[in-house]
This record gives structure tokens, C-alpha cells and sequence, in this order.
């Protein structure tokens, strides 16, 4: 659990099958990110809601990462209040590169977390 009681999930428990939301920035997005993940920034959330839910597997979980935790956890509260399935991925994508999972460009090139 990340603060007052997000559901978190570490890195190294996602498999490749596992549904991703990257709510970072564009400039983050487009520096790198995880191949496959839907990007929705967390400033335009709310008004892109039914982008997430048109994308999101039905009953399935939603993770959702950003650089380091903060601001997914606080979209996790959120999709929770919403009564959606849905977990922080602690430690974000710097965690992810951590760990060694490939982290892509918007050009397709190896990317970097910003």
C-alpha cells in the first residue's frame, strides 16, 4: 500500500500481459516509457476518462506508473473511488528501468526516463 492505502504492485510481479497506464507528462512519454502502455497524463485525466475506459481490459487490473509513485498513486485513489480495479506501480519507471525492462522513445529508439 502507498500512503493512505493505494493498492501498489512492485515491478518485478507485472508480466508483459498486464495492463499499463503511464500518466506522465509528454516530454516524459516521448523521452521513454513502457512499450504497450496506454499514455494518458495525469493533466488531462479526468477529461480523457473514457479514453482509459474504452482501452482497459474489462475486469481486469489497471496499473498505473509515472516517474517515481506520487502521481499515480494519487490516480490509483482515484480509479478506486471510481470502483475500478487498479494498483500503483511502486517506484515507477524509474523502477522499471531499475529492474532492467525495456524502456522505449516515442521514436521507437531506446529510451530514457526523465
Amino acid at each position: 500500500m502507498f500512503g493512505s492505502g493505494v493498492p501498489t504492485v512492485a515491478v518485478d510481479a507485472l508480466s508483459s500481459d498486464d495492463f499499463l497506464l503511464d500518466v506522465r507528462e509528454d516530454d516524459e512519454w516521448q523521452a521513454g516509457h513502457a512499450e504497450g502502455a496506454l499514455h494518458i497524463p495525469m493533466s488531462d485525466f479526468v477529461a480523457r476518462f473514457g479514453d482509459l475506459t474504452e482501452k482497459a481490459p474489462e475486469g481486469g487490473r489497471i496499473n498505473v506508473i509515472c516517474r517515481s509513485g506520487g502521481r499515480s498513486a494519487q490516480v490509483t485513489a482515484y480509479l478506486v473511488q471510481q470502483g475500478l480495479d487498479a494498483a500503483n506501480v511502486a517506484g515507477g519507471m524509474q523502477d522499471w528501468a531499475a529492474a532492467g525492462r525495456p524502456v522505449v522513445a516515442a521514436d521507437g529508439a531506446v529510451g530514457a526516463v526523465i
